[in-house]
Protein backbone atom coordinates (compact mmCIF):
# COMPACT_ATOMS: atom_id res chain seq x y z
CA UNK A 1 0.00 0.00 0.00
CA UNK A 2 1.30 3.11 -0.96
CA UNK A 3 1.30 6.45 1.20
CA UNK A 4 -0.55 9.40 -0.25
CA UNK A 5 1.55 11.99 1.44
CA UNK A 6 4.47 13.67 -0.80
CA UNK A 7 7.76 11.92 -0.14
CA UNK A 8 10.30 13.64 1.63
CA UNK A 9 14.08 12.14 1.11
CA UNK A 10 17.06 13.13 3.47
CA UNK A 11 18.71 15.06 1.05
CA UNK A 12 15.86 17.70 0.80
CA UNK A 13 15.88 18.34 4.41
CA UNK A 14 19.40 18.39 3.88
CA UNK A 15 19.71 20.98 1.40
CA UNK A 16 17.21 23.02 2.92
CA UNK A 17 19.07 23.15 6.19
CA UNK A 18 22.24 24.29 4.12
CA UNK A 19 19.81 27.04 2.48
CA UNK A 20 19.15 28.38 5.74
CA UNK A 21 22.81 27.97 6.84
CA UNK A 22 24.26 30.34 4.39
CA UNK A 23 21.28 32.72 4.24
CA UNK A 24 22.06 33.55 7.77
CA UNK A 25 25.61 33.26 7.42
CA UNK A 26 25.36 36.53 5.06
CA UNK A 27 24.08 38.91 7.70
CA UNK A 28 26.81 41.44 8.84
CA UNK A 29 27.17 40.47 12.60
CA UNK A 30 26.16 43.28 15.45
CA UNK A 31 29.46 45.46 16.21
CA UNK A 32 30.04 46.81 19.45
CA UNK A 33 32.52 49.66 18.56
CA UNK A 34 31.59 53.13 20.31
CA UNK A 35 31.71 56.28 19.13
CA UNK A 36 32.39 59.25 21.03
CA UNK A 37 30.88 62.25 19.28
CA UNK A 38 29.48 65.82 19.64
CA UNK A 39 26.42 65.79 21.00
CA UNK A 40 24.44 69.04 21.75
CA UNK A 41 26.74 71.43 24.16
CA UNK A 42 28.86 68.22 24.66
CA UNK A 43 30.11 64.97 23.71
CA UNK A 44 27.68 61.56 23.69
CA UNK A 45 28.80 57.88 23.39
CA UNK A 46 26.69 56.26 20.96
CA UNK A 47 27.39 52.53 19.30
CA UNK A 48 27.80 52.19 15.66
CA UNK A 49 24.66 51.65 13.80
CA UNK A 50 22.87 53.49 16.62
CA UNK A 51 20.74 56.45 15.97
CA UNK A 52 20.32 56.69 20.01
CA UNK A 53 22.98 57.48 22.16
CA UNK A 54 23.73 55.25 24.89
CA UNK A 55 25.27 58.12 27.33
CA UNK A 56 26.00 62.02 27.40
CA UNK A 57 28.93 63.85 28.84
CA UNK A 58 30.08 67.81 29.26
CA UNK A 59 33.29 66.34 28.59
CA UNK A 60 35.11 64.67 25.95
CA UNK A 61 37.41 62.69 28.32
CA UNK A 62 34.56 61.87 30.52
CA UNK A 63 32.96 60.12 27.26
CA UNK A 64 36.31 59.29 26.48
CA UNK A 65 36.41 57.16 29.33
CA UNK A 66 32.76 55.92 29.35
CA UNK A 67 33.12 54.39 25.56
CA UNK A 68 36.49 52.44 26.81
CA UNK A 69 34.57 50.99 29.52
CA UNK A 70 32.26 49.54 27.22
CA UNK A 71 34.58 48.56 24.49
CA UNK A 72 36.54 46.83 27.21
CA UNK A 73 33.87 44.41 28.13
CA UNK A 74 32.65 43.54 24.39
CA UNK A 75 36.13 43.64 22.90
CA UNK A 76 34.75 46.51 20.24
CA UNK A 77 36.83 49.47 18.95
CA UNK A 78 36.36 52.90 20.36
CA UNK A 79 36.17 55.38 17.81
CA UNK A 80 37.18 59.37 18.75
CA UNK A 81 36.02 62.08 16.88
CA UNK A 82 37.01 65.72 16.07
CA UNK A 83 34.34 68.31 17.47
CA UNK A 84 33.98 69.14 13.45
CA UNK A 85 33.02 65.36 12.87
CA UNK A 86 36.20 63.45 11.53
CA UNK A 87 38.14 60.51 12.95
CA UNK A 88 40.44 61.87 15.62
CA UNK A 89 41.86 58.28 16.93
CA UNK A 90 40.63 54.88 17.29
CA UNK A 91 41.79 52.37 19.98
CA UNK A 92 41.38 49.10 19.55
CA UNK A 93 40.13 46.23 22.14
CA UNK A 94 39.86 42.93 20.93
Amino acid sequence: MQKTNKPTSWIYVLKDLIDAYFKSANKKPRTWHQHVVPYEDGWAVRREGNKRITSKHRKQSTAINKAKTIAKRRNADVIIHHASGGIRERINYD
